[in-house]
């Protein structure tokens, strides 16, 4: 199992690499006049924690970036909202290779069971105003898996992406159970999108200019992509979440486990063990 120092490195996801999730979330308006090369195409990169910041050493970066917001085990709610949502994704590290203070690559190095926990509300001018509202507002696995190979035929192949909404002695599907591998955009086609737009992406409707954070953080080596979010469940579409309620985002490989194996890992005691071929974020809701 690899180990990452999350607060060493930078934070972004994709918005929109799930057809269906953006119309599910109430988010397709927000980029109703965004071009893309194709009508499956994800929207924009976002930011959701920028390191450097917090050393204050990052100019042009909104100062909530610099709050580190990944935690394993819990959400804090959101001080007057009312609408907060789970969104099971896979995320990535990636090594980045830079020349002339531009990325030339990003190289997967391995993948963990991603919550991109998000505020639904009106108004917000940037996604990543809905990402991190603090502490303990995102969730990331503590077991990275190491990835063999970005490319049909690797490791990603086999997975899929489960979630789980437990209140109470219940425990409900979330997200629809899907197939990494039916990313939208994903391998190849997802890093040569992803190095664009982390060097072309412009500071315009809900996106932001994240070339300018990544130089601002000192062009890292290292960063986390979560690669999106999936659909909804109608309950999981229609249900927000409550404090007291657990969600659990779990990446299995779909040759080693059925499904309702995953579900019993979900509804388990969040310190209960799993095995080391599955990445697994089970988080409670405080306040």
């Amino acid at each position: 199992m690899m180990t990452v120092n999350l607060q060493d490195i930078p934070a972004f996801g994709v918005a929109g690499n799930f057809t269906g999730h953006l119309e599910q979330a109430g988010e397709a308006r927000d980029f109703k006049d965004m071009k893309t090369a194709e009508a499956k195409a994800p929207k924009a990169i976002f930011p959701t924690y920028i390191p450097r910041a917090a050393e204050g050493k990052a100019d042009g970066v909104p100062d909530f970036l610099s709050v580190f917001p990944f935690s394993s085990s819990r959400i804090v709610f959101p001080a007057g909202e009312q609408k907060l949502q789970c969104e099971p994704e896979c995320a990535v590290v990636c090594a980045v290779d830079w020349d002339g203070g531009r990325i030339t690559s990003l190289r997967p190095l391995a993948f963990a069971a991603s919550n991109d926990c998000s505020i639904r509300k009106e108004g917000a001018r940037k996604i990543s105003e809905k990402k991190n509202w603090g502490a303990c507002s995102k969730g990331l696995s503590e077991r990275l898996i190491p990835i063999d190979r970005f490319a049909p035929g690797g490791i990603l192949d086999r997975y899929r992406i489960a979630s789980f909404l437990v209140r109470g002695t219940e425990t409900v599907a979330y997200g629809m159970d899907s197939a990494v591998r039916d990313y939208s955009y994903f391998y190849e086609k997802l890093l040569g999108w992803a190095v664009e737009k982390f060097n072309c992406q412009q500071d315009e409707g809900p996106a932001e200019d994240v070339h300018a954070y990544l130089c601002a953080a000192g062009c890292p080596n290292q960063l986390l992509l979560s690669v999106g979010a999936t659909c909804y469940t109608d309950f999981g579409e229609h249900n927000f979440l409550h404090a007291g309620d657990r969600t659990a985002v779990i990446l299995y490989p779909e040759d080693a486990y059925r499904p309702e194996d995953i579900a019993a890992i979900a509804a388990a005691a969040p310190d209960s063990p799993v095995p080391e071929d599955i990445s697994a974020l089970r988080q409670l809701i405080t306040v």
